[in-house]
């Protein structure tokens, strides 16, 4: 090893904003020749929903890249749960992908929360995480935007490994 491997300084601690930039960097300078993709293929997405005094009733926070719409965050205030507010901001979010080019979306959600709502919308599980607070789980779901896209059969459901069909980046 060169010097400059040898040594270093390791810390620890909260969130570095500055760090995440520099990592985000990094990874983009592998990710993009590895994918076909360039930072004009990335993006950030929001829906948000005010009601008539200015107060948040709901929102969405997601990421598009390489086709794909990442939802991160979808929130409702507890007394417009039932207004049909989710839905609305959820298919607002994936008219908005599609527009942009993405085929697909992803998102998780604990057990606790909405995994039911998702699959609703025809979104299917891909996985668990075992081991959140409470014996509760997280469920990683994935929706094809259109009919046919990578990654799915006809059915709408994830390829079995193995099965034929392109398999997706999920």
């Amino acid at each position: 090893m060169t010097p400059d491997h040898i040594n270093g300084t390791l810390s620890v601690g909260q969130r570095d904003s500055e760090l995440s930039e520099r990592l985000s960097q990094g990874l983009d300078e592998v990710n993009f020749p590895a994918t076909g993709t360039t930072a004009a293929d990335q993006s950030s997405l929001s829906v948000k929903v005010l009601d008539d005094a200015g107060r948040l009733i709901g929102g969405l926070a997601a990421w598009t890249w390489g086709g794909l719409l990442g939802i991160e965050m979808l929130w409702i205030r507890e007394k417009s749960r039932k207004d049909g507010w989710g839905t609305k901001i959820l298919i607002a979010a994936e008219e908005e992908a599609r527009r942009r080019g993405c085929d697909r979306a992803c998102v998780s959600s604990f057990t606790f929360q909405a995994p039911g709502f998702y699959q609703r919308h025809g979104y299917v599980e891909t996985g668990r995480t075992l081991g959140i607070p409470g014996g509760a789980e997280d469920i990683h779901m994935f929706k094809a935007l259109t009919h046919g896209s990578m990654g799915h059969s006809t059915t709408g459901r994830p390829p079995i490994e193995g099965s034929s069909g392109e398999q997706g980046r999920l």
